[in-house]
């Protein structure tokens, strides 16, 4: 679930998954599988940290399933 909203603000900022990986300095492999819906990647709080800074947005954003 996290890895659809990561997906959707970041194309909302127009980025890549490309661009933002390298904005996080992680893979593009490391970030597909965030994003992929097929893959239960778990993440840490830093991982989710790096991505609501390199997307400029709250953390909570990306934790709200409502």
């Amino acid at each position: 679930m996290i890895g659809l909203k990561v997906a959707y603000y970041r194309k909302l900022k127009g980025l890549t998954q490309e661009q933002l990986a390298e904005i996080m300095g992680v893979g593009t492999s490391f970030l597909g599988q965030i994003e992929a819906v097929n893959i239960n990647k778990a993440i840490s709080l830093d991982t989710l940290f790096r991505i609501s800074k390199a997307l400029e947005i709250p953390p909570h954003k990306l934790l709200d399933f409502t």
